[in-house]
């Protein structure tokens, strides 16, 4: 349990501002450092194969102007792509997304580091408008990406995809959610969040990532 308490301390988490197509948005944004050269990282997350090892499987015409569909229904436009530094793209999710452009947009960006590595960020910018906001925050989307970067940090240790949906039944599972959620909440509040919805936020987003409440809570540090 400690080293998959470890790779979630390994990120760090800041919610911020942008500008999308449709208007004024807000960002949740993950920096975290992968022991993986940077054409490595790349591949990983522009490789339809290894792609669907580690985040979900994906079809479509994967090249800038092309549009992509992940298996959990999320797609979008391939907006940018500089390789092996920089992809950007939209991000919709269900049928009804599709009614309001220009919404939500992911950005990933590697840059070398001196030992070798590659220092990750990931800003996904959605509407201030958009419907799981206010109950959620940033957590509503914070912690699913939380869940996929340690799966990345796997895949890329020994090549092992991780199970999502097993991992969420999981005592350390469970427990990776719920902290993953408190902190988005320290994000949301450094942020300049009113505490007590934020505190409603992340209540909620706990109940969404771990049902069934604290029957399998851990000592903080376990």
């Amino acid at each position: 349990m400690k080293d998959v308490m470890d790779e979630l301390a390994a990120a760090r988490r800041v919610m911020g501002a942008a500008t999308l197509p449709a208007g004024d948005a807000y960002t949740m944004e993950l920096r975290r450092r992968y022991n993986a050269p940077v054409e490595d990282v790349w591949n990983a997350i522009t490789d339809p194969v290894r792609l669907g090892r580690w985040l979900k499987p994906v079809t479509g015409d994967l090249r800038p102007g092309g549009s992509f569909e992940l298996d959990g229904g999320e797609h979008g436009e391939i907006l940018r792509c500089d390789p092996p530094r920089r992809l950007r793209v939209s991000w919709l999710f269900g049928p009804e997304a599709d009614e309001w452009p220009g919404t939500s947009e992911v950005e990933v960006r590697l840059s070398p580091d001196p030992a070798g590595g590659t220092e990750f960020e990931l800003v996904h910018a959605a509407a201030v408008g958009e419907p799981m906001f206010p109950t959620y925050g940033p957590g509503a989307g914070g912690v699913g990406w939380d869940l996929h970067l340690l799966a990345l940090a796997q895949f890329l240790a020994d090549g092992a995809p991780l199970d999502h949906d097993e991992f969420r039944t999981l005592p350390e599972g469970r427990e990776f959610a719920r902290r993953s959620a408190a902190a988005w909440g320290e994000a949301h509040l450094a942020a300049g969040g009113d505490p007590d919805q934020v505190a409603a936020a992340a209540e909620a987003t706990t109940a969404f990532y771990v049902p069934g409440g604290d029957r399998d809570q851990h000592t903080p540090g376990s």
